[in-house]
């Protein structure tokens, strides 16, 4: 006798989810009500019925991944998470948007369980979920026969607004030339924006466009039909392409103001709540959800997420008795934390070695290669220059998903963004590159990879004016300011081989800061007593004074140290004292003790000099003289740049004599 297939009230739990979203709005007296009412539907369709994930195990690597890129949508998510049997608590969802509540205004990664990515900026959320998917591949393919342990799908639901940023084409050309086949976007196509109709700034064909990137596009005409919806995940599934579920859905259906701008970004209000719970004949009081509703969830994606957990478990033993090595590998990268693969000493140079950092850093990266079994990553089309490609490493594409070097192309948000991804997903370490002018295409990613809390690497090459012919359209000025202005960002800038060298070694060692490196172009020559273990600290001197209190004190980075110890030479003839800091991070310096700070650079704030080949905005905190940049750069090679701006030894020279007047 055949099991009598349980029949569910689907339109009872999608009005309790659309009731629950107009109070939690309603009572916080803020939120977007609209979206997350037309999306409804869809998001309901996607956990009862396809999502696999496990509420008491979220963390679990081999979870479906739900990636809410209308972050701004986020009461939906909310709901979803509650009935779903995540720890969102009734009490949780009253709190929407307060203080220190784990429901803020937008889904952050790490404060709300079954959140699995920070989003809300437009886009950033489609271009993360391009970087789990990614990651599922990689890892699939990294550990033989691994079907059972490392085989889930990616979803994330966009909105018009996240496909009006162009970071969103960078994401879908990435996914479609990459095949990302379990990638599925569910896209909520009702026409309107904050400003009023989508006509009024946007009138291209998205169909064409996704399949113009290699995607499969599925159009569903009403976003209330469930059964059309469910069909449509069931087809993706199976694509060899990534695939975009196109619905067409009434922003704020069952308002008054449905369908306009006016129930995208402002509550319904008492009234009005009421009259689209009547449109929906939900006559329940304020965040009363039916017990039906509950058992709904307890017998879809509960029983099933529950049933998928307990067979990864058993699957996981089953690998350990055959893939012994490997599933001990598996099970040790399952977070993010590698130190156990940091034994290996630093390489070593000669004290007459000289190279760019860029250089040193190609070879670190090589090193740690064949140290690290889950590194992986590379650059927006400048490999050779940014030195990412690891010689004898196999290109990650669809035909090569166990590749390590990865080919972004000129996709530098697109490729900071999915770097995001990666790390999110868990089980991989990476590190992405470009040269340090185009940091400013990234800041964005680069800001959500430090309030994501993730150990991302970001190498930026080209670190100056040194950079020569390709001027000043090419040339760093501003950008180090920005970087060192985010929190939780390590910025790095070394000063030869041996800084570089330990600069790597930080940046793997963290496991929830990112760390930009900052390399030169040109060589550089290894410095005496460079590459302390007081790097860790941020800064250590790397040029002693002479006499128990100097009368200046250096402080520099990256290339500049170099000037500034030949500076020290012809101070020192000229009778004037001075101690040279170093100083690649200001980040790990900021974070020690008064004492140790006070003690490092020795002399009064009015007695320092800070040194640098960029905006001096960084450095006022430390010294009161700073010999910076304030301009753009110029067309000529790099010594030529170099003396046209006057950044050199004599110059440092006479601007401290100057001082002494």
């Amino acid at each position: 006798m055949f099991k009598k297939k349980k029949v569910f009230n689907d339109k009872l739990a999608i009005n309790a989810i659309r009731a629950t979203v107009i109070d939690i709005t309603n009572k916080a007296k803020s939120g977007h009500p609209g979206m997350a009412i037309g999306s409804a539907p869809a998001l309901y369709t996607l956990f009862a019925k396809h999502m696999v994930a496990d509420p008491l195990h979220p963390e679990w690597i081999n979870r479906d991944r739900f990636v809410l890129s209308a972050g701004h949508a986020s009461a939906l998510l909310y709901t979803i998470l509650h009935l779903s049997g995540y720890a969102v608590s009734l009490e949780d969802l009253k709190s929407f948007r307060q203080i220190d509540s784990i429901t803020p205004g937008h889904p952050e990664f790490g404060l709300t369980p079954g959140v699995d990515a920070t989003a809300g900026p437009l886009a950033q959320g489609l271009a993360q979920a391009v970087g789990m998917a990614m990651a599922e591949t990689m890892l699939s393919a990294h550990y033989p026969d691994s079907e059972k342990i490392m085989s889930h799908y990616t979803y994330a639901l966009v909105g018009d607004g996240c496909l009006q940023e162009g970071l969103s084409q960078e994401a879908i050309s990435f996914a479609g030339h990459q095949k990302l086949n379990r990638l599925v976007v569910l896209y909520d196509a009702n026409s309107t924006t904050l400003d009023g109709p989508l006509t009024n700034s946007f009138s291209e064909d998205v169909k064409a466009r996704f399949i113009a990137s290699e995607w499969q596009v599925i159009e569903i005409a009403d976003g209330n039909n469930i059964r059309a919806i469910d069909k449509a995940l069931t087809k993706a599934k199976k694509s060899q392409r990534p695939t975009l579920i196109m619905y067409h859905s009434i922003i704020g259906e069952g308002s008054a103001n449905a369908g306009t701008y006016k129930v995208h970004g402002n509550p319904l209000g008492e009234s009005d709540g009421a009259y689209a719970k009547g449109h929906y004949q939900y006559s329940y009081p304020p965040f009363e959800i039916p017990a039906e509703v509950y058992d709904i969830f307890k017998d879809t994606f509960i029983a099933r997420g529950t049933n998928a957990y307990k067979k990864y478990e058993a699957a996981l033993n089953v690998y350990a008795s055959t893939h012994e090595k490997q599933a001990a590998e598996f099970v040790n990268n399952l977070g993010l934390d590698i130190n156990n693969y940091l034994n290996q000493p630093l390489l070593e140079f000669a004290d007459d070695f000289k190279d760019s950092t860029r250089n040193t850093s190609g070879q670190m990266l090589a090193m740690y290669n064949r140290l690290v079994p889950n590194l992986v990553g590379g650059s927006a089309d400048v490999a050779h220059s940014v030195m990412t490609l690891i010689p004898g490493e196999t290109d990650y594409s669809f035909l090569h998903r166990e590749g390590r070097n990865i080919n972004f192309g000129i996709r530098e948000f697109a490729m900071a963004a999915i770097q995001n991804g990666i790390l999110l997903h868990g089980g991989l370490r990476s590190y992405v590159g470009c040269f340090l002018v185009f940091s400013d295409y990234m800041k964005n990613a680069i800001r959500m990879a430090a309030i994501e809390h993730l150990p991302a690497i970001f190498l930026f090459s080209h670190d100056s004016i040194a950079v020569g012919e390709d001027g000043p359209t090419h040339q760093p000025i501003e950008q180090l300011v920005m970087l060192r202005s985010i929190p939780h960002l390590n910025v790095i800038r070394p000063a030869d081989a041996r800084e570089t060298a330990f600069a790597w070694q930080l940046a793997l060692k963290s496991t929830s800061t990112p760390t930009a490196l900052i390399l030169s172009r040109q060589g550089l020559p290894v410095l005496p007593g460079s590459g302390s273990e007081d790097m860790a600290k941020g800064a250590y001197v790397i040029g002693k004074e002479d006499n128990e209190t100097p009368d200046y004190t250096i402080i520099a980075t990256g290339s500049e140290v170099s000037l500034a110890l030949d500076a020290k030479k012809k101070l020192k003839a000229l009778g004037i004292d001075v101690r040279v800091v170093s100083m690649p991070s200001t980040y790990l310096f900021d974070q020690q003790s008064d004492a140790f700070k006070d003690n490092l650079l020795k002399v009064p704030y009015e007695n320092r000099v800070a040194v640098e080949m960029l905006s001096p905005l960084s450095w006022y905190k430390y010294a009161k003289t700073v010999m910076g940049l304030d301009d753009f750069g110029a067309s000529a090679p790099a010594k030529d740049v170099i003396a046209k701006f006057d950044f050199t030894a004599d110059h440092l020279v006479k601007l401290i004599k100057g001082l002494k007047k």
